[in-house]
């Protein structure tokens, strides 16, 4: 917290580091949503308090990569080459100027990938095989991995599903925001019958609230009714600061650490580290008695 990066941060305290990383998609089908933003500021509130992050970047459109600074020239290595090529995780991560906080960078090959591998057996399980390697070969490197999914349920997409324990869902505070997540429910509930049982759901944040109009007030309840307490308490409020940070190259935390999009990303860090201490303390619980709660990965 030295660095005068992070003057200004006040954020929860650390977590004890699991024995393995902490692997949660973030994803949304739909665009402009704020998932990107969320992949890149959670990322980022969580390194600043001590945890080892890494974000892969697996849109072709590679926003979470320019928002954190990585220039074009710098992603000769990057997600595509894990998934088509199977290089090493450690070969296309590079650091970011945040401390604690790495990126696999995104590349525009990923556009196309889809009909590179419509042939290839397996081809979902792509993305947790190189995860896995990496984890054989060197250790735990990271205590989270937070995958930046596409605005797409396709099939890089469903290798986040399958390589996360969990899935983080941004949801817009719009008329249509419960029709939208739908989709993307039922997407979770195949990937968990046909390749990850144990994928859970680690949260819903609502994002670009806006308390001067009533349909974010409205939103809110609709979803808070539905989801429960799945939905986060906070809310990441509509904030010009959040929409600038991302030409300059650097996370909201970063560009303006008190503006109210900076507060609101680290109090989700803050829930985020709670409830993953409330799935160790299950996990803990069903060792001592000999099986697995349910739901738990």
């Amino acid at each position: 917290m030295a660095d005068p990066l992070y003057d200004g941060l006040n954020g929860p305290s650390v977590p004890d580091i699991p024995a393995l990383p902490r692997i949660i998609a973030v994803a949304n089908q739909k665009g402009g949503v704020g998932k990107t933003t969320t992949a890149i500021n959670l990322g980022t509130a969580l390194a600043a308090v001590g945890n080892r992050v890494l974000i892969i970047d697996l849109d072709p459109q590679g926003n979470a990569s320019t928002g954190l600074g990585i220039a074009r020239a710098q992603r000769t290595v990057n997600s595509y080459h894990l998934l088509i090529h199977a290089e090493p995780l450690a070969a296309a991560t590079l650091a970011t100027e945040i401390p604690n906080l790495d990126i696999v960078p995104s590349g525009i090959d990923l556009s196309g990938i889809e009909v590179e591998l419509v042939d290839e057996d397996g081809r979902e399980y792509f993305l947790k095989q190189s995860l896995e390697a990496a984890v054989s070969a060197a250790g735990p490197a990271y205590d989270f991995v937070l995958i930046d999914c596409p605005p797409a349920l396709g099939l890089l997409t469903v290798n986040s599903l399958v390589a996360a324990q969990a899935v983080l869902v941004p949801l817009q505070c719009e008329f249509f925001a419960l029709e939208g997540v739908s989709q993307l429910m039922q997407t979770i509930e195949r990937v968990r019958a046909a390749f990850n049982a144990d994928l859970e759901i680690q949260g819903i944040v609502l994002t670009m609230f806006d308390q001067r109009n009533n349909l974010s007030g409205m939103v809110e309840t609709d979803v808070r009714d539905h989801f429960g307490d799945k939905v986060y308490e906070t809310v990441i409020p509509r904030n010009v600061r959040i929409s600038e940070a991302p030409s300059h190259g650097r996370p909201v935390l970063i560009y303006d650490t008190a503006c109210a999009g900076s507060r609101a990303y680290l109090n989700l860090a803050s829930e985020v580290i709670s409830r993953e201490r409330q799935t160790q303390h299950r996990q803990a619980l069903a060792r001592q008695g000999g099986g697995q709660p349910m739901g738990a990965s």
